[in-house]
This record gives C-alpha cells, structure tokens and sequence, in this order.
C-alpha cells in the first residue's frame, strides 16, 4: 500500500471486482453514488498563499453606507451650549399639541420684551400683543438663542458673532424678568399665609440627616457588641481558683522533701510540692 491508504478510494472498483466475479448478488446501495460523485484524488494539502495586496486598490462603495445628516444650526447650537454647560440642566418640556408647533413661532419677534429707547411705545406694544396673542408657547431656552440667531443673519445682515451676542443678551433679560416675577409672586403668596413646602434642597438635607442617624444607631449597637465579646474573652478564672486553693500543712510538705532530687539526702525543700486532697 505504500505511505497512504488508498483503499477508501478504491471501494467502487473493488464493489465492481466482486460483482464480475460474482462474490456478491447485487451491488450495494451506494454504488451508483460513488460513480457519480467519486472521491477526491488530491491526497496533498495545496500550499496556502498570500493574497498579493496591490496599491492604490478602489476602496469599497459608500452606496449603502448611511448619510451623515448636517445642519447649519448643529455648529451654533455647539458653540451656544459650550458657553452654557449648565443649560442642559434645565427641564424642558417636548410635548406638542399637533407636532407643527415650530411652524407658529415667529423668530422676528424679539425673546425679551424691547426697551422703549430703542423701538418706542408702540413697538413695546405690538410685541406685547404678538407675545399674548400667538407666541406664548414659544420656548426660552438654548433653542431660542439658535433660532433667533439664524433669523438675524439672514435677515438684518449681521455677523455670527453679533448675532449671537444679540440672541444672548435678549435671552439674560428675559430670564432675569422671568425669575424677578416668580420672586416676587411668592413673596406675595408667603405674605398671605400661603405655603409652599420644602425645598428640594431642604428635603435632601432632611432624608441626608435620617440616614445619618440611623448609621449612629446601627454604630452604637455594633460598638456595644464588640466590647462585650472582648470582656468575654478574658474572664480572671485562673486566677481566681488558684486563690480558692486550700493550704497544704507544713508536716506534709517535710514528708515530700526527701523525694526532691538534687543530692544523695536530698536538698532542702522550698515550699515543695503543694499536695491536693
């Protein structure tokens, strides 16, 4: 047979052998199969080569890849909210009646309401009735600043920095008149008895000092048990039956002298050997 065993492959010519010299009646189930898909006759494994990577090979098709979506206002909102780390703290509501209430908000309408120097009585005016009447809902936060900026660039022809600084200045006066009035609605409301409860600082303190009470007792319980299982380690026992001990008699103690080794008499005994009933 040599180095390989090459019987496995020549089972079909062997099947055959024995058919013609009539060894067997019929040939076995597989013998059609085998002569139709005969086994392999590459007994040596191919040699592995390396792809031959070529330079300057076409990189594969951004066809299917996702479009990565941009906006002008995404580096406005950027720089805005760097400015302003702490305004992504603020609650905000996104609840919509209809979904297009982004489409009522008219951003020529100034954030804060305009001083009378600069627009007049009557433009103070109009910009109180166009806040009543229809922007209302129009949100005051970092939002505003973007969309309110946008509209001044295009608009009234200015430069992204003035724009900002404009956006950013009506939107501190609007807010400074914001909190003034709720400052002193509650001063009012506290003046006529009414009361608003704790604040959230308030409560954090009260539920902080709870469980810091609760720690002092758990504290004092553990310190208590921990004495008490070092007193009870060390009891005084010994001590106390060596004291309970009876007093042996001077005559017994001369009887047990002459067994102290040391010398052919003996030597002379020291208290001896204390003697127990």
């Amino acid at each position: 047979m040599g180095r390989y065993n090459l019987s496995a492959q020549r089972v079909h010519k062997h099947a055959s052998q024995l058919l013609e010299a009539n060894r067997i009646s019929a040939p076995p189930p597989w013998y059609d199969t085998i002569a139709t898909f005969p086994p392999s006759a590459i007994l040596v494994r191919p040699i592995f080569q390396r792809p031959t990577v070529r330079k300057g090979i076409k990189r594969p098709s951004k066809l299917f890849s996702p479009v990565k979506l941009g906006y002008k206002e995404d580096r406005l909102r950027w720089e805005y909210f760097n400015d302003h780390p702490w305004e992504l703290a603020r609650p905000r509501v996104v609840l919509e009646n209809d979904g297009r209430d982004h489409e009522k908000w008219d951003w020529s309408h100034a954030l804060c309401q305009p001083e009378t120097r600069d627009v007049g009585e009557a433009g103070v005016n109009a910009w109180m009735r166009m806040q009543q009447r229809s922007q209302a809902s129009r949100p005051l936060n970092g939002e505003a600043v973007v969309q309110r900026q946008m509209w001044l660039m295009r608009h009234e022809d200015m430069s992204e920095a003035k724009a900002y600084d404009a956006a950013r200045k009506e939107l501190y006066r609007a807010r400074h008149l914001q909190e003034t009035e709720q400052r002193v609605a509650k001063e009012e409301a506290l003046h006529y008895g009414a009361y608003f409860g704790k604040s959230p600082l308030e409560v954090g303190m009260q539920l902080e000092d709870a469980q810091w009470e609760n720690w002092k007792a758990w504290a004092e319980k553990e310190t208590t048990a921990l004495k008490a299982l070092q007193g009870s380690a060390y009891t005084g026992m010994e001590v106390d039956s060596a004291l309970d001990a009876p007093e042996v008699a001077e005559e017994e103690v001369q009887e047990l002298a002459r067994d102290v080794p040391g010398s052919r008499t003996g030597q002379s005994a020291r208290g001896g050997v204390a003697v127990h009933p």
